[in-house]
């Protein structure tokens, strides 16, 4: 076999599809964020990034930076090996007790991701639990997809957000048979949210553990950001919280909370977290500053659902489709990839903005969108920008408009 040309080839398909990725090379302005210097081949230029996961910004929080500078000072720079071994310092220890807190359980477990937190938290309680089934939500994220088959467990598909499509597997499977009900909170590329407070009441009645995944969430919702099931109120009845310090919270890190024994329990089976090198303590005294702040402040959020009001309003106006959702995140729908990228590429090489296309496998093919993600720190100027370059394009690509467009 030539292996080369099979990667060749491989990689040909998919730039012919428009499928093919290209990082952009972005360097992120210390204190004004959300502007940044993309280095292209005709040389540097100021962009403004629209679709950064650093929500609120606090990636560049002075609270946050000045405990990472604090803990950097105080410990160096790395961990000094996994947690098992000599990688648990004081700033881990403080940080699993913040998120303990935030989400009102007893204990809380870090991991180096999010992704990881989900790959070796859902892994490790499906494939340890006796004949325990996985009752997946169909749009749940790779992590918990990958997670969920390495644990070899019994896994069933359940239709997205259909509680009718759950009670009828739950009903099937017998009640005294170990199920673990795994579902997001917010999903990242439609926006829409789960019905948290109905699924608890499923699994209680069917004797189910749930498993939910807030990464979107924590830092957003709630009145200390702690989540949707904490805005919902139903953040006590769900056995396993998981999210992500990379998000909302700006720095980099997954975790789970719940009882101490499920914690203790990961902690002490999950080669995902034996195996792996702790987190900087920097990190972790930043994730710490961060929360607490958002725990106290509600200004970011409400900066942000200002700014996603204002830019749905504005598409609306002009007649761009995007998916109508009540979260933060914005899905502006051009339905053909290689139209998807040619937008994005223009935006970034003639407007000076940075939207990264999101294209098949990520969204189903036929579904290619620009996912937009309004900050606090977007000013009107910025978005200004943006409604007039998005028309602009819209018009050269021929794409279609929504009716009130016309009025």
């Amino acid at each position: 076999m030539d292996y080369q040309a099979y990667f060749t080839d491989a990689l040909d398909t998919l730039r012919d599809q428009g499928n093919y990725r290209v990082f952009a090379d972005l360097e992120r302005r210390l204190g004004d964020f959300p502007k940044a210097e993309w280095r292209g081949a005709e040389g540097t230029r100021d962009v403004t990034i629209w679709c950064s996961n650093d929500y609120l910004g606090m990636g560049q929080h002075p609270d946050v930076l000045a405990a990472m500078h604090g803990a950097l000072d105080r410990c160096g720079a790395g961990a000094g090996g996994t947690r098992n071994i000599s990688g648990t310092t004081h700033d881990h220890v403080a940080l699993e007790a913040e998120l303990a807190d935030l989400h009102g359980k007893e204990a809380a477990l870090l991991f180096t991701s999010g992704y990881v937190s989900n790959w070796a938290s859902l892994g490790t309680l499906a494939a340890k639990i006796p004949g325990c089934v996985v009752l997946s939500d169909a749009l749940n994220h790779a992590s918990m997809i990958e997670g969920i088959r390495h644990s070899k467990a019994e896994r069933i598909i359940w239709k997205h957000n259909d509680l009718e499509d759950l009670e009828a597997y739950l009903k099937a499977l017998p009640l005294e048979r170990p199920k673990l009900i795994a579902f997001e909170s917010v999903y990242s590329m439609d926006g829409d949210i789960a019905p948290i407070g109905a699924i608890c009441d499923l699994a209680e009645k069917y004797n189910a553990l749930t498993y939910l995944d807030e990464v979107h969430a924590v830092g957003m919702y709630g009145p200390r950001g702690a989540g949707v099931a904490e805005r919902d109120g139903v953040m006590d009845r769900v056995d396993i919280l998981q999210g992500t310090l990379g998000k909302a919270f700006g720095v980099v890190g997954g975790y789970i909370a719940a009882s101490s024994e499920i914690c203790d329990f990961v902690r002490s089976f999950a080669s995902g977290f034996i195996f792996t090198t702790a987190l900087p303590p920097a990190v972790a005294a930043g994730a710490v500053a961060s929360i607490k702040h958002l725990k106290q402040s509600r200004t970011e959020r409400e900066g942000q659902k200002d700014r996603v009001a204002q830019l749905r309003a504005r598409l609306d106006a002009i007649g761009i489709p995007h998916i109508p959702n009540p979260s933060h995140i914005i899905p502006v729908m051009v339905g053909d990839p290689v139209k998807c990228k040619w937008i994005s590429d223009r935006l970034l090489a003639e407007h000076g903005i940075y939207i990264q296309p999101i294209n098949y496998p990520t969204v189903p093919k036929g579904t290619e969108r620009l996912r937009i993600t309004p900050s606090p720190v977007h000013t009107a100027e910025d978005m200004d920008r943006l409604v007039g370059a998005l028309e602009t394009l819209w018009a050269e690509c021929k794409l279609a408009r929504l009716p009130m467009a016309a009025q």
